[in-house]
């Protein structure tokens, strides 16, 4: 007789192991939890540091780019700078207004005004001045019009060249009437005073080729200047924002056309200048008097020019201590000190360090914002190659 199936006791988790391997599996998931917070924190600060490092890069690249082409006139050396030259210099400038009314110097009764101002740009490369600690309210002195909102304790810089494409040839924009245009006088038997035109007037482009028959070509003139504004999109939004006007034709008048945003972030911005005064025999620089290189005393290098190296420590130029436009004729380097910030705050940092940009200092600032000191040097070569003898 088959004997009877014994049914065993149920069996399963008492209440305290289910409470244990919740209490357990809460731990897990808390720690799977604080695991994803960490690494989302992690890549958040990290594309915060990759913006800010690239967006610093970016900013010195587009300055050097620029400032690497400042003082380029197709060809052409203006008399004070030519050691070819044998006659004393008559072209010396002075500093001009870099957003000066062109229509009002065009309608000047005075018929020298506006070519003196032009002998200016072309004699003047590069130019800077500072925002000081307080903005001055309600405008500023220089370019209110242009330079808006600008961020306290930075500096302006304006870069002058022409372009380094003929209009229409390749990819260079064609010839647009109205706007300014250089143009070199290369024929030796007709060469004007000053040898060159820089005009918006097309009939008055006419200069000649050294074959003294074919025109000579032109080149647009480029003037742009840099500042930074204390806000990117909206005004208060407080992200300080690299800007850039450029000069060119605008509503039919010539002139700096409004700043546009190139790049977020950057707060801190310094320029500084290498002046060339001192020639290689250790003698100043002196424009006044011609060179004679039939003088044995002037060998291979002029005693009273320069020799295309910058001389002592770089100049700043400050409300207190404006450059001269000795000291801009002279300039054959420039030095850019560019301080990124990131554009959000970093939760539990405080941002303690100093930051030295050439002779003057910026911070702590004792905020919760990361930032990232840039510096370039930026030789002149248009500038200080002309200067170079064998």
């Amino acid at each position: 007789m088959k004997q009877p199936t014994r049914r065993l006791p149920q069996s399963g988790f008492t209440l305290i192991e289910l409470m244990v391997s919740m209490a357990i599996g809460l731990l897990i998931v808390l720690a799977l939890i604080t695991l994803l917070i960490n690494v989302n924190r992690n890549n958040s600060e990290m594309g915060k540091t990759n913006r800010l490092i690239e967006n610093g890069r970016f900013a010195l690249q587009l300055l050097q780019a620029d400032i690497s082409h400042a003082g380029f006139l197709g060809g052409y050396v203006p008399q004070f700078d030519d050691l070819t030259a044998a006659v004393v210099p008559t072209d010396f400038p002075a500093v001009p207004d870099p957003c000066a009314d062109w229509a009002a110097l065009a309608a000047d009764p005075d018929p020298t005004v506006l070519p003196a101002y032009k002998a200016n740009l072309v004699g003047i490369a590069v130019q800077g001045y500072e925002i000081p600690a307080v903005v001055p309210s309600p405008t500023l002195s220089v370019c209110a019009s242009r330079v808006t909102l600008p961020k306290a304790n930075t500096d302006v810089l304006i870069v002058r060249h022409v372009e380094n494409c003929v209009p229409g040839v390749g990819d260079c924009p064609a010839f647009t009437a109205g706007e300014l245009y250089f143009q070199a006088a290369r024929c030796g038997t007709t060469v004007p005073s000053p040898a060159y035109v820089l005009d918006s007037d097309a009939t008055l482009l006419t200069l000649q080729n050294r074959d003294c028959a074919t025109t000579a070509e032109l080149r647009k003139f480029v003037s742009s200047l840099y500042y930074v504004r204390d806000y990117a999109v909206t005004a208060g939004d407080g992200i300080p924002t690299l800007m850039r006007s450029q000069f060119g034709l605008s509503g039919g008048v010539l002139q700096h056309k409004t700043a546009e945003a190139l790049i977020e972030g950057v707060e801190g911005f310094r320029v500084e200048y290498g002046i060339d005064n001192i020639s290689d025999s250790g003698e100043a620089v002196d424009f006044t008097t011609a060179i004679n290189w039939a003088d044995p005393a002037n060998l291979t290098s002029p005693r009273n020019r320069g020799d295309g190296i910058p001389d002592n420590a770089y100049v700043r130029c400050t409300t207190a201590a404006p450059c001269t436009a000795d000291q801009l004729m002279n300039a054959v380097a420039v030095k850019l000190y560019v301080l990124v910030r990131s554009e959000k705050t970093t939760p539990g940092y405080t941002d303690t360090k100093k930051y030295e940009m050439g002779s003057t200092t910026l911070g702590p600032f004792n905020d919760a914002y990361k930032r990232h000191l840039f510096t370039q040097t930026v030789r002149l070569t248009n500038l200080s190659a002309r200067r170079e003898t064998p």
